[in-house]
């Protein structure tokens, strides 16, 4: 009996333990998938670098505005999410390089702030203004959303 559970445990921690979570993926598998949501940021990377290098567009209606300021908050989401989901597919395999790789996007979440800084002046420009505080929460209680809807299947 003390053998039976003796095997169970070492059954239980060989399974659920972070060495064997590392493992569940071969490296080249988990770079891909990592390849895949590091592409997705560096794509929405270069259309917010179009942002804060171009003009702040003018809007005809305050609905337009914020249908435009919208989009773009999405787009942070998804930024967001496809950094984290990065993440979580490099934490599949214990391969350093690939969880270097996974962790280089991380860098530019800063450059989400300058963009808040960029949509102020354009708010402004188009008689409207929004809460620092109010879109960061939205961010996070949508990022969770849109990692699922990224992830790529198993």
């Amino acid at each position: 009996m003390a053998a039976l559970v003796l095997a169970l445990a070492i059954l239980f921690f060989a399974v659920f333990s972070p060495a064997a979570a590392m493992d569940r993926r071969p490296s080249a598998e988990a770079r891909a998938r990592v390849e895949h949501h590091v592409r997705a940021v560096n794509d929405i990377q270069r259309h917010f670098r179009e942002v804060l290098d171009g003009r702040c567009p003018r809007f005809p209606s305050a609905g337009e505005w914020e249908q435009y300021f919208d989009s773009e908050v999405d787009r942070v989401v998804l930024l967001v999410a496809h950094v984290e989901q990065a993440w979580v597919e490099a934490k599949m395999t214990g391969d350093d390089d690939v969880r270097r790789y996974a962790k280089e996007p991380r860098k530019r979440l800063d450059e989400a702030r300058v963009l808040l800084d960029k949509l102020h002046a354009c708010a402004a420009d188009n008689g409207a203004s929004f809460n620092d505080m109010t879109v960061w929460r939205r961010i996070e209680q949508d990022v969770p959303r849109r990692r699922a809807e990224i992830a790529l299947p198993e």
